[in-house]
């Protein structure tokens, strides 16, 4: 992905959230040419603010966002943006951000190293664990191991660069691999055409005969899966999702002003329970946020309340795409119109798995425990 020169970060933190603020006026909310087309113009623009290598630890070149409180805001911050402009841009950068979240916790300081090296050349990385058929297996011998089968739900799969995914050993057990990707001839279609957030790029990948060293493996069987971060990390989604109502809010402004109707008072009422949804998230996912870098936190805590912010979110979403709906008319369902898009997109995106579970464990932790003062 060629791209002009990213930002350094000698200035910190504060320097990357201006970065952030002077991109966020000077960019355009500006639909691409075919909801089918992966965004990389926003991409490009991203990385060149750094955005690509932000969350790399300070020794490998970053701003270990993850590392405090300041450094958390700032992620939300670039997340929100990222759904706001784009929300295939979001899923994508989110997914990025897990891989480097992953490796900085469960690999290595060579193995953090190599994926820094990718990154600071503007790389993007790819989460991939969805299984295709046949699902991907590994034989080790020796220092190098050899993969077979796919991955059928790949997101951006002819943007990513270096792809983070899930193998099955001889022995039965998951690992996590990071593999260069990119060659054309391995990738396929996707499970097929999904409503919206057609912009992500999802394919297939066939990893059949890839061979990496077995440095490439991080970390133990299950670290995956480990909790807090299996569960911790969706916090991210969130902000992206966030992002996509900032969007829907912003064009459901534009539309009424624009035909001289924001001033109706039944348009009014629509307009303030937009913004008061929109707010609800914002505070969920701060909320959501602190909690994953709060130290003192229990794991089950810090779970219970990331996944009481996801439901938080998706709920206040769903509510607020009919209220666009009802304000806007027939023109929300014009195929193709910006309005359409992004709810569509938006719809789509909510639909992470285990949503009733979600909520109920959620609930089972604070039965039994005390609700935590916020650290915000």
């Amino acid at each position: 992905m060629p791209v002009s020169p990213a930002l350094s970060f000698q200035g910190g933190i504060s320097q990357f959230c201006t970065a952030l603020r002077l991109a966020e006026k000077q960019w355009n909310q500006v639909a691409v040419d075919s909801e089918e087309d992966f965004p990389f113009p926003e991409l490009r623009k991203f990385a060149q603010i750094g955005a690509l290598s932000v969350t790399l630890s300070v020794a490998n070149g970053g701003l270990g966002l993850h590392d405090s409180r300041a450094g958390m805001v700032a992620l939300a911050d670039l997340l929100r943006l990222a759904g706001r402009l784009n929300l295939a841009l979001g899923r994508c950068l989110e997914g990025h951000i897990n891989v480097v979240r992953l490796v900085s916790l469960y690999g290595s300081a060579q193995q953090r190293a190599v994926l820094a090296e990718y990154l600071q050349h503007n790389t993007l990385a790819g989460i991939w664990v969805t299984d295709g058929s046949p699902s991907v297996a590994l034989v080790q011998n020796g220092n190098e191991i050899r993969l077979t089968g796919q991955k059928g739900f790949a997101s951006a799969v002819r943007a990513v660069g270096v792809a983070l995914i899930t193998a099955r050993t001889e022995q039965g057990d998951t690992v996590m691999v990071l593999v260069p990707v990119g060659e054309k001839a391995r990738m396929g279609p996707g499970p097929g055409h999904l409503t919206g957030m057609s912009g992500s790029g999802t394919g297939s990948y066939d990893f059949t005969g890839v061979v990496v060293p077995s440095t490439n493996i991080i970390g133990k069987p299950g670290d995956y899966l480990r909790q807090p971060e299996f569960s911790a990390g969706a916090w991210r989604g969130s902000a992206v999702a966030l992002g996509g109502m900032d969007h829907l809010v912003h064009l459901l402004l534009e539309e009424l002003r624009g035909r001289d109707r924001a001033s109706n008072p039944h348009q009014q009422v629509r307009i303030g329970e937009a913004l008061i949804l929109r707010e609800t998230a914002s505070m969920w996912v701060r909320r959501a946020a602190m909690a994953v870098c709060n130290p003192h936190a229990e794991a089950g805590e810090t779970v219970a309340l990331v996944n009481l912010a996801r439901i938080a979110v998706e709920q206040a979403a769903l509510a607020l795409i009919p209220l666009v709906q009802r304000g806007l008319g027939v023109m929300a369902f014009v195929r193709g119109h910006p309005v359409e898009r992004v709810m569509r997109d938006l719809a789509t995106y909510l639909r992470q798995p285990a949503p009733d579970e979600t909520l109920t464990e959620a609930a089972g932790w604070f039965t039994e425990h005390e609700w935590p003062e916020d650290v915000t």
